[in-house]
């Protein structure tokens, strides 16, 4: 009997994907129609699903390209490394460039069918290659010079990007802490770079403007902090998110359903992207609420379980790289919705209305998928009965 392919399945393994993990990507598709659908008929005057045939088309090409990921080894992108980093600076300069403006900041360069943020597949591109480079280093993680030049890898495009989109610039950040924490980093490094990280905050919303140098626009500012004390912002991210509360609120256990008045009556600001919660929240209730997040752990935890049977510490690094993007969006999205997180522009992993996150989205499940496929060949190859 030939030995196994190293890039492909013995015969004898059942699926060449997790399928919970497609089950979870699957169901939050569906609910994003559902949910677009419902909230954007009116949007349009003569096209009631305007954007949810713009939405299927992206979970379409989504699809395709994270079925091809998924097919190829991932461990090949390793070796491009650099090739993944300097893409990823080419394209924020090129938004810095070529980019229109939207209130006030750059943050996609418009053409006729898609607004391509190069942020959002920025996100993966990090991972990806902070990955490579951590990897190259592993027999020197110990050393704070190792760390220094991983954290300053991740803080250049990090700071590029929080000129313009303050949220996506925090994502890239919680990618570093999680390739650093697996990848072993000290925990006197954390320690470390979250007393800096504090300091930091503190400079830039407190002493800074008391000296009067300004580092955050007003707006941003007032988007940090308003869900301190939102009633009693009178801009626009207090009442975003009162209006976000009264909408869950009002779903109560099963929904509104067609009775949903915050968002038929257009009170609920951005409902197809930064608050489409809670639209949910509201039609459906505790009841669909509950379903979406139940379908957003099978997700996590799925990616945490692949984390775990990666044929090798690059993957491992990759997975929990993209698994702290995910977390740390729905963590941040949902939390702004209820009330408990600050505002900041995180759409809803595919859940939000939007191609650029879609399409970002789904490369990442599609790398994840590889490694899940790897780790079997892997796994196989040995003569290990591991679980998966």
């Amino acid at each position: 009997m030939s030995e196994p392919s190293a890039n492909r399945l013995p015969a004898g393994l059942r699926l060449p994907f997790d399928p919970l993990l497609a089950l979870a990507t699957v169901g939050l598709m569906a609910a994003s129609l559902v949910t677009l659908h419902a909230s954007t008929r009116n949007d349009v005057p003569g096209d009631p699903n305007h954007y949810v045939t713009r939405q299927g088309v992206f979970f379409a090409l989504g699809a395709i390209a994270a079925l091809v990921i998924s097919r190829i080894d991932y461990s090949r992108l390793r070796e491009l490394k650099y090739g993944l980093y300097g893409l990823m600076m080419v394209g924020l300069l090129a938004v810095a460039v070529l980019g229109g403006d939207t209130r006030g900041s750059r943050r996609a360069i418009q053409l006729p069918f898609i607004e391509i943020q190069a942020s959002e597949l920025g996100k993966v591109l990090l991972a990806a290659a902070l990955a490579g480079f951590v990897v190259d280093r592993a027999r020197r993680l110990g050393e704070r010079d190792t760390t220094a030049r991983i954290v300053l890898l991740a803080m250049v495009p990090a700071t590029f990007v929080m000129a313009s989109d303050l949220g996506s610039g925090l994502v890239y950040i919680a990618i570093l802490f999680a390739v650093l924490f697996v990848a072993g980093v000290s925990w006197r490094h954390f320690a470390g770079l979250v007393a800096l990280g504090a300091v930091s905050i503190a400079i830039v919303l407190a002493a800074a403007p008391a000296l009067g140098v300004t580092v955050l626009k007003p707006q941003q500012t007032e988007r940090l902090t308003s869900f301190l004390y939102p009633s009693d912002v009178a801009g626009d991210a207090g009442y975003q998110q009162n209006q976000s509360r009264i909408a869950i609120g009002s779903g109560q256990k099963t929904g509104r359903g067609a009775q949903a008045s915050q968002t038929n009556l257009n009170f609920l600001p951005e409902e197809r992207t930064d608050f489409i919660f809670a639209v949910v929240g509201e039609r459906w209730g505790f009841a669909g609420a509950g379903i979406v997040l139940s379908l957003y752990a099978l997700l996590i935890w799925r990616g945490l379980r692949i984390l775990t049977v990666s044929k090798n510490l690059y993957g491992a690094l990759i997975a929990g790289g993209i698994v702290a993007m995910l977390l740390f969006q729905i963590f941040v999205n949902v939390g702004m919705n209820v009330g408990i997180m600050p505002i900041t522009g995180i759409p809803l992993p595919l859940l939000s209305y939007g191609g650029s996150s879609v399409i970002a989205t789904l490369l990442a499940i599609g790398l994840l998928q590889s490694i899940y496929a790897q780790g079997r060949v892997a796994a196989a190859a040995k003569g290990r009965g591991r679980s998966f």
